[in-house]
């Protein structure tokens, strides 16, 4: 079994109605309960539902654990099969190939929980946490050190993965520990230190440990209003500099210092373009947005030709800062 961490309705076999199977060679539309858990794991899983940018094919299975206990039910169940397993938090920053996804797809958008401890600072999330609802909440709190995230469109256990950030900030920061989950369920805590934090990744990424939950420190004891005020400013910032009106999965490259992947872009002449129906947006040319109608390929495709006219410009390969999932190697002929 592999793990690969980059979110399909509710675990629970009550909305699933379905008749219950258990077999290890799912056909569409079957539904395998596993045992001593309300947890069902669905096959054939349209992902498009479930990515920000509203593309992607289907996941051969898919379940949406709302405990720690069905999560290691779902990776045993994965493991005795040797089935791959791919995470998805809140689908964001996530390119799923049209052909979707083999193996078992876990969503962990439903591992809910938060505590803001008034006596240390600390706020301790779970993984499928939203990360802009988490900012407004400390925000209303009087707590600050999480006014930049709140244009962040990610979970908690994504953000830990890939070292989110904005403003001049990132998760790293402010990290106390994060708890993963390894392939044979057993729980860890890691500090960042264990972590190998850098701009925009970490080791987790690529790993076989699955983010459960994270302790952050922020700074208690402000005027709500003053930290309301600030987040409501970055999130203007953000609406005004950043396409919103069509799906996107925000930033499609890192900056590749000095220079911004977006001013890079721009000067090659590449605002507008298009293929079919994925487009470098006019108002922020690291977006590239889904006019309607787009086919993971159709972004994909477009994500290759960026990077060739801005090498053939500048000599500068731009890295991917989207996780692409599932094969794209025939996607653009």
């Amino acid at each position: 079994m592999t793990i690969s961490q980059a979110v399909g309705n509710v675990c629970t076999a009550s909305a699933l109605n379905t008749k219950k199977q258990q077999t290890a060679n799912p056909v569409e539309n079957e539904v395998i309960y596993l045992p001593n858990t309300d947890c069902a794991i669905k096959s054939q899983a349209y992902l498009s539902a479930f990515t920000s940018y509203r593309v992607g094919g289907a996941a051969q299975l898919f379940v949406a654990p709302r405990n720690i206990e069905a999560l290691q039910a779902s990776l045993k169940y994965a493991k005795e099969r040797d089935l791959r397993v791919t995470t998805l938090g809140a689908g964001s920053n996530l390119l799923v190939s049209d052909r979707g996804i083999s193996g078992l797809v876990i969503a962990t958008r439903h591992l809910r929980f938060s505590h803001f401890d008034h006596e240390t600072g600390q706020l301790t999330v779970a993984a499928g946490e939203s990360i802009p609802s988490l900012a407004w909440e400390a925000a209303s709190l009087g707590w600050q050190g999480l006014e930049w995230a709140v244009g962040i469109p990610g979970t908690v256990g994504g953000a830990v993965v890939m070292n989110a950030g904005a403003h001049n900030s990132c998760i790293a920061d402010m990290l106390v520990s994060a708890q993963v989950l390894s392939p044979d369920g057993t729980l860890e805590t890691l500090t960042p230190d264990r972590l190998g934090y850098s701009y925009r990744t970490s080791l987790l990424q690529g790993g076989d440990r699955i983010v459960t939950q994270a302790t952050l420190q922020l700074r208690p004891g402000s005027d709500p209003a003053q930290v309301v005020a600030i987040t409501k400013e970055h999130k203007k910032h953000r609406l005004t500099t950043q396409p919103y009106n069509f799906p996107s999965c925000g930033s499609v490259f890192r900056n590749p210092k000095p220079y911004t992947a977006g001013w890079l872009i721009e000067q090659t002449g590449l605002k507008g373009y298009q293929i079919g129906g994925a487009q470098v947006a006019q108002l922020h040319a690291n977006f590239i947005v889904n006019r309607g109608g787009a086919k993971a390929s159709d972004i994909f495709c477009l994500i290759r030709h960026i990077q060739h006219q801005v090498q053939e410009r500048w000599s500068i390969r731009l890295e991917p800062e989207v996780k692409m999932l599932g094969e794209f190697q025939a996607a653009c002929g």
